[in-house]
């Protein structure tokens, strides 16, 4: 009997259908986003770990613990400078190599902090983290939507989550490995982190060419609008009224009990984290939600100044930690939704602004600290966020 050839077809739409000679679409995947987001959180630990380790840092280099804030601050002035610099020195490098370079920096740093003979030294190695930390802010947004598109919100949430993480494990885990092995061991590891980090976006990042109008034209059509530098200014207050406080924090907590130190940091960092994920949640509703953030800030920060017992200090370091950490989810979308097709340039005046008002806040509360005491930075720093607060309810921002 003859065999008989019979075909099978596929139904259109059925799964392995494809019409000949076409390739598969590319397959979504977040992991070049969560490599961003280490990175973030590597970064911003470097930035704020003074904070955990301010008492035993100021004793070993010989300086008071007001002066020794200015550590925070050094590393703020060197980002204020380089955030708006690095695409005008750089429009036509891939920014991928760039963040990875920045990550190597950053870990170069940490390294010069923690073998600082001399507060000098100390400084120096803070500087060269400004500079890592305000390039790699300034580009990691738009290389996070370069490889999930039409994901903003999402990409602004998860870069925010990798800052909470730094918060909310690294710095009360830093002030606990301090405590244990001294401030020196909490820079070294975070070191060797960092560079982890930079291996890691080498393996998930791919290339991200630089915006064909990246450079100085970009940046000084950017600054001529005039509702994006109100929002700037609206930055540059809320970051100040936050670091007027925050590298002190340690301190306000042990004027309280000091032995509560390590718990109510974690308390301030799970705010954070609830803080980011809210901000991701209600960012369709960015205008109220960039008036009333700040505003709770300023709550949490009178609270914290006019504390006298754990309860009340508890409740004000969880207010305290999940306002401000609302705050980049917040600015990230302000300014690239008012400046959409300068989104590089609005984002490096984002990053300039929170590290001129870190520089100014640091400094500014470190001077109260020594003169007058912890309770008044709390204060001024409460006036500078509410401030903010209404600046932003009185601008309109576009929708989506």
């Amino acid at each position: 009997m003859p065999s008989q050839n019979v075909s099978v077809s596929t139904p259109p739409g059925a799964a392995g259908s494809r019409p000949a000679g076409t390739v598969a679409p590319p397959r979504r995947t977040w992991t070049p986003v969560a490599a961003l987001s280490f990175g973030i959180a590597m970064v911003l630990m470097g930035e704020f770990l003074p904070a955990s380790v301010l008492p035993a840092l100021a004793a070993d280099v010989g300086v008071s613990e007001g002066r020794a804030g200015l550590a925070v601050a050094a590393t703020a002035i060197a980002g204020a400078f380089t955030a708006p610099s690095v695409a005008v020195l750089l429009p036509r490098t891939d920014r991928r190599t760039v963040l990875v370079v920045l990550l190597a920096i950053a870990a170069l740093s940490n390294v010069a902090v923690a073998l600082a003979p001399s507060f000098a030294v100390l400084l120096v190695g803070r500087l060269l983290l400004g500079v890592a930390l305000a390039g790699y802010w300034s580009f990691a947004f738009g290389a996070g939507t370069h490889a999930v598109p039409g994901k903003d919100r999402l990409v602004s949430s998860a870069l925010a989550f990798g800052t909470s993480i730094a918060t909310v494990v690294g710095i009360p885990l830093a002030s606990v490995v301090g405590d244990a092995v001294g401030w020196r061991a909490t820079f070294g590891g975070t070191a060797v982190l960092t560079a982890l980090g930079a291996v890691a976006l080498t393996m998930a990042l791919p290339s991200v060419p630089p915006h064909p109008g990246a450079g100085l034209r970009m940046l000084r059509a950017a600054l001529r609008n005039g509702r994006l530098m109100a929002g700037i200014a609206c930055v540059v207050l809320v970051a100040l009224g936050n670091f007027a406080a925050y590298p002190y924090i340690r301190i306000a907590i042990e004027d309280v009990d000091p032995a509560a130190t390590t718990w109510l940091l974690l308390t301030w960092g799970l705010g954070g984290l609830v803080g980011t994920l809210l901000a991701g949640v209600l960012a369709r509703w960015l205008r109220p939600l960039a008036a009333v953030a700040p505003v709770v800030l300023s709550a949490s920060l009178v609270l914290a100044a006019f504390a006298t017992s754990l309860p009340v200090l508890a409740v004000a370091m969880v207010l305290w930690g999940l306002s401000i950490s609302m705050m980049p989810v917040i600015t990230q979308l302000w300014v690239t939704r008012v400046e959409p097709e300068r989104a590089e340039s609005a984002m490096s005046l984002q990053v300039t602004a929170f590290q001129v008002a870190i520089t100014v806040g640091a400094a500014l509360g470190g001077a109260l600290l020594d003169g007058h005491g912890v309770q008044s930075l709390l204060l001024v720093g409460a006036g500078a966020a509410v401030a903010a607060g209404i600046g932003w309810a009185v601008l309109r921002v576009p929708r989506t």
